[in-house]
Parts: C-alpha cells; sequence; structure tokens
C-alpha cells in the first residue's frame, strides 16, 4: 500500500484502547489520518496508544464513548466532524466483547442481552450515526470486525457471542447494498482467536495454546496481523470491494 495514502482523511476506531482496534488506529495515524479513538474503560491503554501514535503523519485523539448508547454515539460522531473540519471518511466498528461460556439452557437474559448490545446493536448505532456525513460527501468505507463464531455459532457455551456476530455479518452485507448508490463501501473482517487482552480475560494459556494447536497454521493470531485486511477494505485501493465478510483466521474455518 501507498505511504500516506489515508493523508487528509478523518476515520473513527471504536474499542481502541488495546487489541485490533489500538492496532488499526496507529496504522491510519502513521499512513496520516485524524483518528478519533474511543475507549470505555481502559483509560490508560488510550492515553499510551495516544503516545504510541505521538510520531505518526497523522494524530489520534481519544474520546470516552459508550457504543451502546446512541447518545454517546452521536456524541462521538460529532466530535469527529467538529474537530475534523466536517468530513468522516472511515468508520471501523472494532467495540466488542468476548463471553464467559454459558450454555443457552443456563444462559441468564441479562448476559444474552448484553452480548447483543456490545457486539451488534452498538455497530446499528455507530452505522446509523455515522452515514448522513458520509452520504453527504457520496464517499466513505465501513469495516465491521465480525469473527469466525459469526460464521460457527461459536462453540463451548459462546453462542450468544456468536449469534451476534452472526448478525454483524447479515448488516454488513444488507447495508452494502442500501449504501452503494451513495459511494459507500461496508464490509466486515472476520477474525479467528486472535492474542489480544479480551481473549487473555476470558481464556487461560492452556486454553489459547489448544485453541492455537486446533489451527491449521498451528498459533493463535496477533492483532497486527489483522491490520493489512482492515487497511485494504477501508482504503481506495479496496475501492470495488463492498458486503464482503474477510476471513482471517488461520485456517481454522475456511469456505
Amino acid at each position: 500500500m501507498s505511504h500516506g495514502q489515508f493523508r487528509g482523511k478523518v476515520a473513527i476506531v471504536t474499542g481502541a484502547s488495546s487489541g485490533i482496534g489500538r492496532a488499526v488506529a496507529l496504522a491510519l495515524a502513521g499512513e496520516g489520518a485524524s483518528v478519533v479513538a474511543t475507549y470505555n474503560s481502559n483509560r490508560a491503554g488510550a492515553d499510551a496508544l495516544a503516545e504510541a501514535a505521538a510520531p505518526s503523519e497523522g494524530r489520534v485523539e481519544n474520546l470516552k464513548t459508550d457504543v451502546c448508547s446512541a447518545a454517546d454515539v452521536r456524541r462521538m460522531v460529532d466530535h469527529a466532524l467538529e474537530r475534523f473540519g466536517g468530513r468522516l471518511d472511515v468508520l471501523i466498528n472494532n467495540a466488542g466483547q468476548w463471553m464467559d461460556k454459558a450454555r443457552i439452557a443456563e444462559c441468564p437474559e441479562e448476559l444474552w442481552d448484553h452480548m447483543m448490545n456490545v457486539n451488534l446493536k452498538s455497530v446499528f448505532l455507530c452505522c446509523r450515526a455515522a452515514i448522513p456525513a458520509m452520504q453527504k460527501n457520496r464517499s466513505g468505507a465501513i469495516v465491521n470486525i465480525s469473527s469466525v463464531a459469526g460464521h460457527t455459532g461459536g462453540a463451548g457455551g459462546t453462542l450468544p457471542y456468536g449469534t451476534a456476530k452472526g448478525g454483524v455479518n447479515t448488516f454488513t452485507r444488507g447495508l452494502a447494498k442500501e449504501l452503494a448508490p451513495f459511494g459507500i463501501r461496508v464490509n466486515a473482517l472476520a477474525p479467528g482467536v486472535i492474542d489480544t487482552p479480551m481473549q487473555h480475560r476470558h481464556s487461560t494459556p492452556e486454553q489459547l495454546e489448544s485453541f492455537g494447536e486446533a489451527t491449521p497454521l498451528k498459533r493463535v493470531g496477533k492483532a497486527e496481523e489483522m491490520v493489512g485486511a482492515v487497511m485494504l477494505l477501508a482504503s481506495d485501493q479496496g475501492s470495488f470491494i463492498t458486503g464482503e465478510i474477510v476471513d482471517a483466521n488461520g485456517g481454522i474455518y475456511m469456505r
């Protein structure tokens, strides 16, 4: 990819204080973008991101945002428009949460609702808020971070999470059809098991090792390995790609 290809562009990356979101925000800033990077509770991670991005050609501004709140999401988009010249070119819907395992017969309703809100409703809210600005400029790229679980339904008690991510896939395809006439592309990235703080909060080291062994590449992925696909989908080099769910899972699921 050519250097500086996001120069002058404005991006929002949700859930950017760690993991895939952090890696993508850094990459966008490194390519010249002005990035609003949201976080919910991890202020230390957000501050570390801003410090890491300081030498970049672009810039990163942190914004505490509850992506499950329509008011907060509206404020997030308004902030980006006010700070960076009234335009929004890229939206990366990365914020989400994995779950402690619970089979459906024992799954609390509150856990089900939380998985739907943080992993699916948040994508709807962020897209709904961002679309008017993109429509005004008749251009834009939205990348939703899904999961291999959106294809498989999850395993071992993670069906609520898998269901939410399956919804993200369907939402991505449907929204791509709605927005194509406005020059706005919508795609998703579906990672496999990635070595991130979120994964460590819900898996033991032994479980992570077993996940890696079950993958044809014999390891789990790294957050930085997700960046290339996201950057392609968000850039002009991916200008003829829309409605796609791009898999990056080390071969654990092949269609």
